[in-house]
């Protein structure tokens, strides 16, 4: 069934469209490229990839046995990139709601998000020989002394978003790292506006392209969108994340400005570009239900949310599930401390509109805590 969101998204895109019409063409207008015709096949399978990721009530695929809790209490640092980057935070809750669960202390070390500071962060956590260590959303190579200190000393480190892939890393050498593959979410982003626009869109993508894992993803989106002739890419905007909050609203009005209509959609590669664009966008007296429509292929914070289920100039968003996460990071300990392999368990892509996320302000599967309780015997 088509949304109520998107059946707006079209209604407007029509209205745009048949402004801009040909008479007797097979394109409808020439300002965002060809009409869905030039792309059939992709877009069937881009609504088919879309539905299926938006589907909320989704049973539990992951690990249903493993060892039991390990005895004897058992103490985790959590070195987080920044608290106050909310998937950061996020993890680092569901890390402590699980500890509770199967007996252990969790301590959480904020590394500020500067290098020196994480550095220092990471030294603190290796200083106090815990059971094991969180390396929670930083590259672990910036810290390549400390990493090896808990190496020598024995201790088990996980990440979390701490490098490109998922699953265990021998360079640097994590036990395992929790994340969505990012060619995933690349993909199911790009598709979404490919199904969203009917194969019909001029888009935007918002990138930092100083971050080599912003930059992967922001080129595996521009490649998937290239798969549709219709999908014109207007302008591919690089704009560090630390100087998003100054330079996104100059960069939207500007953008606004010069595609005017043919702006139809925007995919960033974190959500927090559409909090910053937002003044913009009112500012130029644009809808906050879209045009444009903005999905983020990022880590879905409650903000995120908020904007999505008000029709705050924000559509949709791939969000990780973050509090699952933490609870399979205390499980991926349980495994290293009983001495088996990790899990290999990868959480599969969703995506949340105002539609399906029932006015929730995170991304929460159902089914988790119940199995990890189970495998825990707790």
């Amino acid at each position: 069934m088509t949304s109520p969101r998107r059946k707006h998204g079209k209604a407007a895109l029509a209205a745009a469209v048949l402004a801009a019409a040909v008479v007797g063409s097979c394109q409808r207008g020439d300002s965002t490229g060809p009409s869905p015709g030039s792309c059939p096949r992709t877009l069937a399978r881009a609504e088919a990839a879309v539905k299926q990721a938006e589907q909320a009530d989704v049973p539990w695929d992951g690990p249903t046995s493993g060892p039991a809790a390990v005895s004897g209490k058992r103490t985790i640092v959590y070195v987080a990139q920044t608290v106050t980057n909310p998937g950061v935070a996020g993890v680092a809750n569901g890390v402590r709601d699980a500890a509770k669960v199967i007996g252990w202390n969790v301590r959480v070390i904020d590394g500020g998000g500067t290098p020196a500071g994480i550095q220092a962060a990471l030294s603190e956590a290796v200083a106090l020989k815990p059971s094991g260590i969180v390396i929670g959303g930083f590259d672990p190579e910036s810290t390549a002394r400390q990493v090896a200190e808990a190496d020598a000393a024995g201790i088990p480190l996980i990440g979390w978003h701490a490098v490109a892939a998922p699953g265990p890393s021998k360079e640097p050498k994590l036990f395992t790292n929790v994340t969505t593959r990012v060619e995933d979410v690349a993909k199911i982003s790009a598709d979404w506006v490919i199904s969203q626009s009917d194969g019909r869109a001029g888009v935007v993508i918002f990138t930092d392209a100083s971050i080599p894992f912003a930059k992967h993803k922001s080129e595996l989106i521009r490649k998937e969108l290239s798969t549709c002739a219709g999908a014109k890419l207007l302008s591919y905007e690089n704009i560090p994340l630390p100087d998003a909050s100054s330079r996104t609203p100059r960069e939207v009005s500007f953008l606004l400005s010069r595609f005017q209509d043919e702006w139809t959609h925007s995919i960033a590669i974190n959500d927090l570009y559409f909090a910053d664009a937002a003044p913009a966008f009112r500012a130029a007296g644009k809808p906050g239900s879209g045009p444009p429509f903005n999905i983020g292929a990022g880590d879905g914070d409650p903000s995120a949310f908020q904007r999505i289920n008000s029709d705050q100039n924000q559509a949709a968003t791939v969000p990780e599930p973050l509090s699952q996460q933490g609870w399979q990071v205390i499980d991926e300990f349980n495994r290293a401390f009983s001495g088996r392999d990790a899990s290999g368990y990868i959480a599969p892509i969703h995506i949340s509109t105002a539609a399906n996320s029932g006015g929730a302000t995170a991304w929460d599967p159902s089914g988790y805590r119940a199995a990890y309780r189970k495998i825990w015997r707790k």
